[in-house]
């Protein structure tokens, strides 16, 4: 639970609290800034009276000058204290703000998973960006706006009852009025407020849930279902927004009317005393400027209001939403974490949900430290229920969970990260690198141990070990392989890797000439495709990528001169005719596109294109079509497009290209294209085609594997194995880990709970994405490494491999029905002997 001063949770602070604690010294200085704002803000309406009575009556030049000088002195004065109030506000809003929202953010991290499973993640996204940003704001202004309203106010109003006493009473005699409609008014304005701040939540939640949910939307083709879900919540948010706005439109409009009335009031009665000689004119101008410049505090004043009272409704709701009391304490007090013994005891244990669901009823076992426990059953048995209950991930209602003889539901959460690790069914990876999701539980373990904090990290030696228990370790080397170097960061890889290339040509190039095409300048190459024939190297510039190519003038040029342009363009047109004769009828997939350098969605562009090509030469066609086929060409890749034939005198150009392009790019556009040199690292290029220097000539997984085992034969002998692996843990897995696959997933997941080494490890079907060799290997790592360290509790769904286990317990509608070892439940032919033989479904 996260406290403010004097232990106040954050959700029951209120939005006042947020005004003074840690600002005091920076409110202070606003305030004293802002006593002498006031002064330089009234200062010039008595420069107008004098510069009108005295210099333009009396006819002086010298006080005119004077006046002015000291009349735009203290607007300069003004406006400059006035930006200085204004970053010493910003300054507070922001500062609060952010506080805010890291002290609500950590309250919402430690609320009972219960809570999350009602709360969908758009309502927590929209109470700590935008409901809890106003408040913000507020806090900013809390005092700095009012006081120099205020004071200003107070100031004019001195002003004015010293130039004329019954003309500041009727100036200011609209004002009780304003006090009396404007809250009114903004009463109605906070109802309508409140009920925006449910509707945008609401609106917030099913965004999420489409862009969560969006693989069952575009595999049920649900497009029309889901707009009129979220049609019926934007059209009912609309309604409620007009009507806000219209009540806030209100104050402000009410407010104009008055303040605008009062002009009309003073040329009345002013103009009335002036003409009588009662009132100088010089008093009337000044009263008139001054009784003008109220409307600018006043105006700041009604606008604080407002800002206080949406703050006060969004931030009000928002503390009232999450404050939901926790389930445990997070840290223990005056000790360290428990480190427990690994025996477990459940004695009676029962989970009733809110909602009076029994999931578990009357659930008794024990298990020694470092036994295996095995829980199989039936779907929605109660199975992963059970072993969260242990984990503290859910509150037992009633019975006990004793780990170590200390009652779990009486443990802190820094106990339990102590000694439990938790692998789930469907593992959830961070955005970030694999070496960030790797370390992810032990480093939480270390900062939930205030007194453990040495620094003693796994080293890289740790995380290669267990990367290759869990079986990711040649995933990882492919992600290093396949990185793209900076050459800042990774200069001194460069030599080692040409070193590693030279002797992957000596000792390799014969064996795998069928699997890879070698770069080599005098040679087409055959699985490249021709702009990189023709370049023989790789753009380092936008405007020479292959997609801008078509259309760069400097290469269009160089096709010209090179008479490339008018073989290429015939290229792209008998690509185009035998892609649409081929695939114009087929589904747009990829499989189906493979031979072909065009692309589905280009097939019915293409076939505009081949109508108007009709009757008509190359040279007639549109920059566009001639652009287009071009880009064809370019793409084309003899080796895999296999549907149309490279034609000799092409080839023979390209090869004559390939030398005057590099003479001839060199010279007018040094560094825009990297060209292949077998002596020189090429930073444009990943690690791997940098070893290979040539091209894969298959995809086939036989020959992948057999150019990866070469490779790392050499990454070893020269000592760049655990350098790649360690490069390729940098690799960004994306947001929820999607750029890896489920398998990796489950595999970093577990990895990092093997990392760990708690003394008890809970899997809830942790290996069910795996294949089974991969099974295999992580249950051998349970029976060796973790056989008597930890003890297992593992929610099974293969039941071949229970016989592993130490005990086995069959569940059913939240009971256990059976327990005790494998061998000894297949003799005793029960409800265990009939899941295995397949007897039940």
């Amino acid at each position: 639970m996260i406290m403010g001063k004097k232990g106040v949770p954050v959700v029951k602070r209120s939005l006042l609290s947020w005004v003074l604690p840690g600002n005091i010294k920076l409110q202070v200085a606003i305030v004293c800034v802002i006593s002498v704002t006031v002064f330089a803000r009234v200062f010039p309406l008595e420069m107008q009276k004098r510069i009108v009575n005295e210099a333009i009556n009396l006819r002086k030049i010298d006080l005119l000058f004077t006046y002015c000088a000291l009349y735009l002195a203290a607007v300069v004065l003004a406006g400059m204290l006035k930006y200085l109030i204004n970053v010493l506000q910003v300054f507070i809003s922001q500062r609060t703000l952010a506080k805010m929202r890291k002290d609500l953010y950590s309250h919402i991290l430690t609320l009972p998973l219960s809570f999350f499973r009602k709360t969908g993640s758009g309502l927590v996204v929209s109470s700590l960006v935008k409901e809890v940003a106003a408040a913000g704001d507020f806090v900013g202004m809390a005092l700095g706006v009012p006081i120099t309203s205020i004071f200003t106010l107070l100031a004019f109003a001195v002003y004015l009852f010293i130039l004329n006493p019954w003309l500041a009473i009727l100036s200011l005699s609209i004002y009780p009025f304003i006090l009396l409609i404007v809250p009114l008014l903004q009463r109605k304005a906070n109802q309508a407020n409140k009920r925006r701040v449910d509707a945008t939540r609401t609106l917030s939640n099913k965004i999420t849930e489409s862009i969560a949910g969006i693989h069952e939307v575009h595999g049920n083709g649900a497009y029309d279902l889901e707009n009129r879900k979220f049609g019926k919540l934007v059209d009912h948010l609309l309604k409620i927004r007009i009507v806000w706005g219209m009540w806030r439109f209100g104050v402000k409009s009410t407010n104009n009317f008055f303040i605008n009335l009062s002009p009309f009031l003073i040329f009345m009665l002013g103009g009335y005393l002036t003409i009588k000689g009662r009132l100088e004119l010089g008093a009337l101008v000044a009263f008139l400027s001054a009784q003008e410049r109220l409307y600018g505090p006043w105006k700041e004043l009604i606008s604080f209001y407002q800002l206080y009272q949406d703050a006060s409704v969004g931030y009000k709701k928002s503390m009232e939403y999450f404050d939901v009391p926790v389930e445990h304490e997070i840290r223990p007090r005056d000790r360290k974490p428990y480190e427990l013994k690994g025996d477990i005891d459940v004695k009676d244990l029962s989970f009733i949900t809110e909602d009076g669901i029994r999931l578990i009823e009357g659930v008794n076992f024990s298990l020694k430290a470092g036994e295996h426990f095995a829980l199989v059953g039936f779907s929605g048995s109660g199975k992963s229920t059970l072993a969260q209950c242990v984990g503290q991930l859910y509150k037992y209602s009633r019975g006990h969970v004793l780990i170590g003889r200390k009652e779990v539901s009486d443990l802190t959460k820094s106990d339990i990260v102590k000694n439990v690790g938790i692998i789930a069914q469907a593992p959830f990876i961070f955005d970030g690198t694999i070496r960030e999701n790797l370390l992810y539980s032990y480093a939480s373990m270390m900062d939930q141990d205030a007194e453990g904090k040495d620094g003693s990290m796994p080293q890289l030696d740790d995380l290669i070990e267990v990367i290759q228990q869990t079986g990711v370790f040649p995933d990882i080397l492919r992600f290093g392989l396949n990185t793209i170097l900076d050459p800042e960061q990774y200069r001194d890889l460069g030599p080692i890797i040409n070193r590693v290339r030279q002797n992957f040509q000596r000792e390799f190039g014969e064996s795998l000439a069928e699997y890879v095409e070698f770069f080599d300048e005098n040679k087409y190459l055959y699985f490249s495709n021709i702009l990189e024939n023709l370049i023989f190297g790789t753009p380092n510039k936008e405007s020479f990528a292959i997609s801008r190519l078509p259309r760069n003038k400097y290469f269009l040029d160089f096709l010209d001169d090179a008479d490339l342009t008018r073989p290429l363009l015939s290229l792209g047109a008998e690509l185009s005719r035998q892609s649409v004769d081929i695939l114009g009828n087929l589904p747009p997939e990829k499989a189906f596109f493979e031979q072909s350098p065009v692309r589905p969605e280009e097939l019915d562009p293409l076939k505009d294109l081949l109508e108007r090509l009709q009757g008509r030469r190359l040279h007639q066609l549109s920059d566009q079509d001639r652009e287009r086929l071009l880009g064809l060409a370019l793409r084309f890749v003899p080796g895999r497009h296999k549907m149309v034939g490279l034609p000799t005198m092409l080839e023979e150009l390209i090869l004559e290209g390939r030398a005057m392009f590099r003479e001839r790019i060199t010279r007018d556009n040094p560094g825009a294209v990297t060209f292949f040199d077998i002596s020189r690292y090429i930073y444009s290029q990943t690690i791997l085609n940098n070893i290979l220097f040539g091209k894969p000539k298959t995809q086939k997984q036989e020959a992948q594997e057999k150019i990866y085992q070469s490779i790392i034969r050499l990454l070893i002998e020269e000592d760049l194995l655990e350098r790649i692996v360690e490069i390729g843990m940098e690799f960004q897995v994306g947001t929820k880990g999607d750029r890896l696959s489920g398998g990796q997933r489950q595999k970093i997941a577990i990895a990092r709970a093997f990392l760990k080494a708690p003394r008890i490890l809970i899997m809830d079907e942790a290996t069910s994405a795996l294949d089974n060799a991969s099974q295999a290997r992580i249950q051998n790592q349970l029976d060796t490494k973790f056989r008597e360290n930890t003890t297992v509790i593992a929610v099974v769904h293969r039941l071949d491999i229970t016989r592993n286990y130490d005990k086995v317990a069959v569940m059913k509608a939240g009971k256990i029905l059976e327990m005790g070892h494998h061998d000894e439940l297949i003799e005793k032919k029960g409800i265990f002997y009939e899941l295995v033989s397949g007897k039940r479904g």
